[in-house]
């Protein structure tokens, strides 16, 4: 050892402290400093685990959204002010026309196969379509959320008797079963919204079943476990809301699917009766004279197409924003 190395000191002397270095290091003194330096009036505040925009916030950033939204708003738009637009009753027969049934300057989209001007019918069929496949698809959800809640979060019997009456159900092709519903009680629009839920509910059950039994294992189901909540308030406030993305993509296709099932009932003849305008029998109407005159029904059929279009695409738009969650 040299006479420069320092010394090793066994002990301390009594009353005495080890002397503390002069110096700091520089990188531990500018953490500290960052830590206890008062932040100067005005000046910026970096943000700390800020919590991410919501999915509803986030949906200006998708175009495919976007495009979606702008079908559907077009279609509510005209249906809030049918009322209110110069259009002429959609049940008045003009026999005059029926000599030129083309669209012209009177009849912008034309008239149907009994006279009636087909913009006014299909600007107020909007508000019988956006009113009933709307509603429809939440009834379906208020029935169907809670039995897959249900059967995933508890599973064992209550999962066994949901499982099994949802296959019982979903074994039955789709279409049928709505004919068979609705021939039987008849076309209304609480017949319409009833099938709707009975034939709507199990998928919808089936799905949120699967979505709860991928998170009831999860970190905050089972903190909340452990907080003594209770299993509703852990169903509803901590598992449906982690599933919104999801169940959000299926609502706006089940509502797709119900204004394409609705224009099928009416093009069977078990539509909305009279005197409210439906999209499906005005495409069943003008195939009479398709032949011929084929915008009798293609025009009622561009309007299904275009808001179910509308449907789908914020669908897809929710679907890509949930898988950045």
């Amino acid at each position: 050892m040299t006479a420069d190395a320092p010394t090793h000191v066994s002990a301390l002397e009594p009353g005495k402290l080890a002397a503390a270095p002069e110096v700091m290091p520089d990188a531990v003194a500018a953490s500290m400093t960052s830590l206890v330096a008062p932040t100067a009036p005005g000046a910026p505040v970096a943000a700390i685990d800020r919590k991410p925009p919501s999915l509803l916030r986030r949906l200006p950033t998708s175009p495919i959204a976007m495009v979606g939204l702008a079908l559907i708003g077009i279609w509510v738009v005209l249906a809030a002010l049918a009322p209110f637009l110069p259009l002429d009753d959609p049940n008045r027969q003009d026999f005059l026309s029926l000599a030129n049934p083309l669209p012209s300057a009177k009849h912008w989209l034309g008239v149907d196969i009994k006279g009636r001007d087909i913009l006014s019918r299909l600007i107020f069929g909007a508000r019988t379509v956006l009113t009933v496949a709307p509603f429809a698809a939440i009834c379906a959800y208020l029935v169907g959320m809670p039995l897959g809640l249900l059967a995933g979060y508890y599973g064992g019997k209550v999962d066994l008797i949901v499982s099994r009456l949802s296959d019982i159900i979903l074994a039955f092709p789709i279409i049928i079963l709505y004919v068979i519903l609705i021939s039987q009680i008849g076309p209304s629009f609480w017949n319409i919204v009833l099938a709707v839920i009975l034939t709507a509910g199990p998928g919808i059950g089936r799905i949120v079943r699967g979505l709860t039994l991928e998170q009831r294992h999860l970190d905050y189901v089972a903190a909340a476990q452990l907080r003594k909540e209770s299993d509703f308030y852990v169903m509803a406030v901590e598992l449906l809301p982690n599933c919104r993305g999801p169940l959000i993509t299926d609502f706006c296709l089940r509502v797709g699917y119900t204004i394409i099932t609705i224009g099928i009932l009416g093009f069977l003849g078990l539509g909305l009766p009279p005197p409210d305008p439906d999209w499906g029998t005005m495409v069943k109407e003008g195939t009479t004279l398709i032949s011929v005159h084929p915008h009798m029904s293609l025009f009622p059929a561009i309007a299904i197409v275009s808001l179910v279009l509308g449907f789908n695409l914020v669908a897809d738009g929710v679907r890509e924003l949930s898988l950045t969650d």
